[in-house]
């Protein structure tokens, strides 16, 4: 039997080292994986780099793996996996953690438009140009309120900048087939959970922890358990 490969893909403003703290319970188990970094989340990034080019470089790193994929998305990423997973011949499952998933023809930004609720996270946009940006007072507790003060501090000092092209591009990947799970994150402040109920009703299966945006850095344990099952 072959066991399959976990691609572990960043949300807006982060980065390949979002996973750090998540990877070593992975690590545990024997289990492979692959993180990368998303063009639309990089200091300098090129401001045209839209939901395709952030596919594009999953669907590159899910077929080098050479074996069967499953793929976790977070938050925005979850619109990338969507649009990617009809890239990848050998995926097998689709993650989603506290993210969007959006039906052909819709966008990360239309799926957080389902819902009136301002949040914590929409406060600390900023929009220069072509460009968001976060101020960087009011996201870290918009994003990693039950992190640790050490562990806020750290992830705060690396977010990048996200380009608008990204959330605003449309999905245009048909469906996969493949099984779905969404882990709703109930304590979150950027995703509103409501908004996450709506997505969650897209998969096939929901799972539920008590957690703030981002679990893979404040609750490593609970969500490798979700993502496992």
């Amino acid at each position: 039997m072959e066991y399959p490969t976990y691609v572990l893909v960043h949300g807006a403003w982060g980065g390949a080292w979002s996973w750090d703290k998540f990877t070593p319970e992975l690590d545990r188990r024997d289990l492979s994986w692959r993180t990368l970094d998303l063009p639309s989340s990089q200091v300098g990034a090129d401001p045209t780099s839209d939901l395709r080019a952030d596919a594009d470089a999953v669907a590159e790193v899910a077929n080098r793996a050479g074996g069967p994929v499953i793929l976790v998305g977070h938050s925005y990423a979850g619109a990338v996996i969507a649009e990617a997973s009809a890239s990848i011949p050998n995926v097998e499952r689709l993650i989603y953690i506290a993210a969007s998933v959006p039906n052909v023809g819709e966008s990360h930004s239309d799926c957080a438009r389902l819902v009136k609720v301002r949040t914590a996270m929409d406060k600390a946009i900023k929009v220069e140009g072509p460009l968001l940006l976060l101020d960087p007072k009011l996201s870290p507790l918009a994003l990693y309120q039950e992190c640790t003060p050490e562990d806020r501090a750290w992830a705060a000092a690396q977010l990048s900048t996200q380009t608008l092209a990204s959330f605003r591009s449309p999905r245009t990947s048909q469906p996969s087939g493949v099984p779905s799970r969404y882990v709703l994150c109930r304590h979150d402040h950027a995703l509103d959970p409501s908004l996450q109920e709506l997505m969650a009703q897209r998969c096939d299966v929901v799972i539920e922890i008590q957690s703030d945006h981002c679990p893979f850095l404040s609750h490593p344990v609970e969500l490798a358990h979700a993502v496992l099952g």
